[in-house]
């Protein structure tokens, strides 16, 4: 969504209409009609904190609407620079009647009315900052004569706009929040066969719509997931050589063939991010216990590479194999290992999750186990341009971490590099006796 067009705004100036908010007179202020006014499309930055199953609330790429419910709070967020001072107001309307609304920010809470039909600016106040980072305008409904509270589309912001962050566009990757990855620096003169890795989720960081990617590699990746209140995946795929997102395109020679798999795990097809060949494990890991993985690439026949991917729950207490996988057009062994966390639902892009990503090892075309010592930090798009800055990585005991969402204040630059020489011991594996 862009930012409103000058002439718009001053063609609702004109109509200089006095609003009456409880116990006090609230109008459209000229302040939000200067260059340094930026409008925060709800679209991108609220999340409806809803307390009824039976609501009707919903943001959508216009703002809100069907706001009914009085015990409905919306929670909007954007990040500011420490000490900046900000003029606020709401886009909104109401359909019909009047409404009475509150808000809270910055330690403010105020009462405010409206009787607008059409959408107009309406002034909340202006607010000093002192401390910077995200900030949250949560606003909810008292009372209403008409159908709803009303319709709100964007809050509007005038003053010092200089360190200003918020979903401006792509709201869908917005919504879902900043995935973060650890890009593992591989021992120099050496190729790796096996990859090893483990992931402890902290408890209450497993959070609806997480997937927490333990052993990637250049083709594909391999880690858990939580899918539903009733569901958790061990998920393993790898991507076809053959770039598109629709896998019934990929050509039969480039097709990722499957060579064996648990007679518990599903295996198929997979698109829309790549498309390859996909397999998962429904298993209900828990938080707090640390999970083992371990990942094969080794060259085969025909140009071809074979990916292997086992998994090792303490409540089975033995190695399991998910799935074995033949990628075609491909000699390799394991390039560009790493791990990542990122959030797949949207409306949970609210939410703080995070995982400890400990013990990683490699072992060599040499036969040799080698730590992991040194991984750069990165981050997607949604992080790189400042959408979004709730994330952060680092150095964690025998490994490393990462963390993101929830709109905390992140302290860590992207592409960056985290070092931990105290890695734990070697895993003691017997390859031979792998299933």
């Amino acid at each position: 969504m862009k930012n409103y067009d000058l002439v718009i705004v001053f063609g609702i100036l004109l109509t200089i209409v006095a609003k009456h908010s409880i116990g006090q007179t609230t109008v459209i202020d000229q302040k939000f009609h200067t260059s340094t006014t930026c409008s925060i499309p709800l679209a991108g930055n609220c999340w409806v904190e809803q307390t009824s199953v039976d609501t009707t609330e919903f943001i959508a790429s216009s703002g809100l609407s069907g706001w009914k419910n009085p015990a409905t709070k919306l929670n909007i967020y954007f990040s500011c620079s420490k000490g900046t001072k900000l003029e606020l107001a709401l886009r909104i309307k109401v359909p019909s009647g009047k409404s009475a609304l509150k808000y809270l920010l910055n330690g403010d809470s105020k009462k405010i009315a409206i009787s607008n039909t059409d959408f107009t600016i309406l002034t909340l106040g202006s607010f000093t900052f002192q401390n910077g980072g995200y900030q949250k305008l949560t606003i909810q409904g008292l009372t209403k004569t008409g159908s709803t509270f009303g319709e709100i589309s964007d809050v509007v912001v005038s003053g010092n706009l200089e360190g200003i962050h918020y979903v401006k566009d792509d709201f869908y990757w917005g919504r879902r929040g900043p995935s973060v990855h650890l890009s593992y620096a591989m021992p120099p003169h050496e190729e790796a066969i096996w990859f090893y890795n483990e992931v402890t989720v902290p408890k209450s960081n497993d959070v609806i719509g997480s997937y927490f990617m333990a052993a990637g590699f250049a083709e594909g990746y391999f880690g858990i997931q939580v899918n539903s209140a009733s569901e958790r995946r061990i998920l393993f795929s790898v991507w076809s050589p053959f770039k598109t997102d629709n896998p019934n395109a990929i050509p039969e020679d480039q097709k990722i063939k499957l060579l064996k798999r648990s007679p518990s795990v599903y295996a198929g097809n997979f698109g829309d991010e790549g498309s390859g060949g996909q397999s998962y494990l429904r298993f209900n890991w828990k938080a707090g216990v640390p999970y083992r993985f371990l990942l094969k690439g080794e060259p085969s026949t025909n140009n071809s590479t074979d990916f292997t991917a086992y998994f090792f729950a303490p409540e089975i207490n033995k190695w399991q194999i998910i799935a074995s996988f033949n990628r075609p057009k491909t000699t390799t062994t394991l390039k560009r290992i790493h791990s990542f966390l990122e959030n797949f639902i949207p409306e949970n892009g609210n939410l703080s999750r995070s995982a400890i990503y400990s013990n990683p090892w490699i072992h060599t075309i040499k036969g040799n186990w080698l730590p992991i010592t040194k991984a750069k930090f990165t981050a997607d798009a949604t992080a790189r341009k400042g959408a979004r800055i709730d994330y952060i990585g680092g150095k964690a005991k025998g490994g490393f971490y990462l963390k993101n969402c929830g709109f905390f204040n992140s302290g860590i630059s992207i592409d960056s590099w985290i070092e931990n020489s105290e890695i734990g011991k070697a895993p003691e594996i017997d390859f031979k006796a792998l299933p």
